[in-house]
C-alpha cells in the first residue's frame, strides 16, 4: 500500500452484496482476523477493559458526536425561519425528533457496517464489534428510534418536518450506507444530502413549508460535507483500504483529492453568500459568510499546495468550527435585526 502523500492511486475491488441488515459476512479478500481483532462478548473483562453498561453501548450507536453537529445546524436555521426567538417547545421538540431519527440512522449503519468496523482501528471499539450489543438488538432499537421520532415530530411539531426526518434516514441507509459507501467513489457526495436534512427540518418546523432560502442552505451543507469528510478519509486512508471502502483518498491521488476539496469549498463558499440576498440577511450574517468562507478556501489551498496528513486533520477540525461559526452568526444576525 502506498503512502497517502505519494500520488499513486490504489484499486479498491467492489464490496461484496448483502441478503439483509443481518446477515453479513467478512469482506472479500479479507480473513477474519486483523492485527488485533476487537474483543468477543465477554471477553473485554480478560483484556483488562472496563466493561461499558448497557446504556452507555446504546447511547454509542447513535453517534452523538455527529447528532450534536447536526442539531448545530437545525436551531439557528428556526431562528431564521422565525425571523427572531422561535418557541422554546418548539425548539425542543424538534431537536429531540431530530436526534431520535440521526440517532436510529446512525444505529442502522453500524447495523450494515459491523463488519468493516472490525477491519478498521479506529471503529473496532464499536459496541457491535465488541459483542456488548447484538445486531437484531440493535436494529430493534434503530426502528423504535424512527417511529418514535416519526410520531414525536407529527405530534408536537407537524408532519412535513416528521417525513423530511424519516426521509433523510432512508436515504442515509439505504442509498448511502447500503449501496454507495461499498461501490462508488461519489458515496459521501451523494450520501452526504442525509446530513443536509437538518435545515429543511428546522424551517418547515416553523413555517410549515419549504421555500428557496432553506434550498440554498441545503445546498450549503450539501457541498460541505465532502470536503469535510475527505480531510477525515486521508487521515484514516488506510483503514478505509483494509476494508475496501472506496473513499475518494483510497482510490485517487492525493493531489486529486485536495483539488477537489479547494473545488468543493469555492462552491461552497459561493453558496453561503448566495443566501444572504436569498434570505434577506443582515450585514452581521453577510461580513461573517466573507471571512469565515474565505480563511476556509485558503486553508484548502495551504492543503492542496503542501498535501499532508496531518494537516488534513487540522483542516477536518476547522471545518466543524467553520459550520459552527456560520450558524452561529446566521441566527444572531437575525436576532439582532428582529430586536433593533
Amino acid at each position: 500500500m502506498t503512502s497517502p502523500t505519494t500520488g499513486a492511486a490504489t484499486p479498491v475491488r467492489p464490496a461484496p452484496g448483502r441478503s439483509s441488515l443481518l446477515r453479513r459476512g467478512p469482506v472479500a479478500g479479507h480473513r477474519p482476523v486483523v492485527e488485533r481483532p476487537a474483543p468477543l462478548a465477554g471477553e473485554a473483562a480478560d483484556q483488562g477493559e472496563p466493561t461499558r453498561s448497557k446504556v452507555a453501548a446504546y447511547v454509542a450507536l447513535t453517534k452523538p458526536r455527529i447528532i450534536e453537529l447536526l442539531l448545530v445546524t437545525t436551531v439557528p436555521t428556526q431562528v431564521v425561519a422565525a425571523r427572531g426567538l422561535p418557541s422554546g417547545w418548539l425548539v425542543l421538540w424538534t431537536v429531540l425528533g431530530g436526534a431520535l431519527a440521526a440517532g436510529g440512522a446512525n444505529t442502522i449503519n453500524m447495523v450494515v457496517d459491523r463488519d468493516i468496523d472490525r477491519l478498521m482501528k479506529r471503529t473496532r471499539g464499536r459496541p457491535l464489534v465488541t459483542g456488548e450489543i447484538s445486531p437484531r438488538a440493535a436494529l430493534t432499537f434503530a426502528i423504535a428510534l424512527e417511529v418514535a421520532s416519526f410520531a414525536l415530530l407529527w405530534g408536537a411539531v407537524n408532519l412535513l418536518s416528521a417525513v423530511l426526518a424519516v426521509s433523510a434516514t432512508l436515504f442515509y441507509v439505504f442509498v448511502y450506507t447500503l449501496w454507495l459507501k461499498r461501490t462508488s467513489t461519489q458515496n459521501i457526495v451523494i450520501g452526504g444530502a442525509a446530513g443536509a436534512a437538518p435545515v429543511l427540518i428546522g424551517w418547515s418546523s416553523v413555517t410549515g413549508s419549504l421555500s428557496w432560502a432553506p434550498v440554498v442552505l441545503f445546498a450549503a451543507i450539501f457541498l460541505w460535507t465532502p470536503p469535510h469528510f475527505w480531510c477525515l478519509a486521508v487521515r484514516y486512508r488506510d483503514d478505509y483500504a483494509a476494508a475496501d471502502v472506496p473513499m475518494l483518498p483510497v482510490v485517487s491521488s492525493m493531489r486529486a483529492v485536495t483539488l477537489r476539496i479547494v473545488g468543493y469549498t469555492a462552491l461552497l463558499w459561493a453558496t453561503t453568500l448566495l443566501f444572504a440576498p436569498v434570505a434577506d440577511m443582515g450585514t452581521l450574517y453577510l461580513v461573517a459568510a466573507i471571512v469565515l468562507g474565505g480563511a476556509y478556501l485558503a486553508l484548502t489551498i495551504d492543503l492542496a499546495r503542501d498535501p499532508d496528513p496531518g494537516k488534513a486533520m487540522r483542516l477536518f477540525h476547522w471545518s466543524i468550527t467553520y459550520v459552527t461559526l456560520l450558524f452561529g452568526a446566521m441566527a444572531l444576525d437575525q436576532l439582532l435585526v428582529g430586536a433593533s
